[in-house]
């Protein structure tokens, strides 16, 4: 198995963290969006979107969109919740992110980290709603430890990948202590290095 990723970008990242921790057997192969090797004639010929991450399995079939591989790679794991109710809740959790949260945490670090754009410069729709979304983590996360059930799942990847890097899209994490809280143990179960306070 191939991963087809950028290393600055959550969406990859969290299929890389998965596929270790499941302890699946995968070659990494970096692609560098910013200098459009993503969009190449052979990378498009992959996924025709042009965007990572992408897998690609022995048998040569290809699978884009970061949650859906996730999804694919933890069939019948632990990451799954067994019980049907609590797996459609993940399935809740990995919806909202694509549509809720990631078009603004994760938009709002790319303009200010590798754009380059001042924190001031941000469209308010942007900051407003990524804050509405780590608000909505803060409620969901204020007596549990984890986002669905009493133990690790995917929406906890998929959902710590950029939250963890808000604070480098001028989020204030400080104010979300419970949110906080959930990515020191998202890391500690990741086996992931703690990202420095960064407001």
């Amino acid at each position: 198995m191939r991963i087809f990723g950028d290393s600055i970008s959550g969406n990859c990242l969290k299929v890389k963290w998965t596929a270790d921790l499941l302890g699946l057997r995968y070659e990494w192969v970096e692609i560098d969006i910013m200098k459009g090797e993503s969009r190449t004639p052979e990378f498009l010929a992959m996924n025709p979107a042009g965007q990572v991450p992408v897998v690609q399995f022995d048998d040569g079939r290809a699978l884009a969109q970061s949650n859906a591989i996730l999804l694919h790679l933890a069939r019948g794991r632990h990451l799954i919740p067994a019980d049907g109710y609590d797996a459609a809740k993940m399935l809740e959790w990995l919806f909202w992110e694509q549509y809720n949260h990631e078009p603004y945490v994760a938009v709002a670090r790319f303009q200010v980290r590798y754009q380059g754009k001042p924190l001031a410069d941000l469209e308010p729709r942007i900051v407003e709603r990524g804050n509405a979304a780590l608000a909505r983590l803060e409620e969901a996360l204020a007596e549990r430890a984890f986002l669905v059930g009493d133990a690790l799942s995917l929406a906890d990847i998929s959902l710590v990948a950029y939250t963890r890097l808000a604070g480098e899209g001028g989020f204030d994490l400080d104010r979300y202590p419970a949110v906080r809280r959930w990515i020191g143990r998202v890391e500690q179960a990741l086996n992931l290095q703690a990202v420095p306070a960064t407001t």
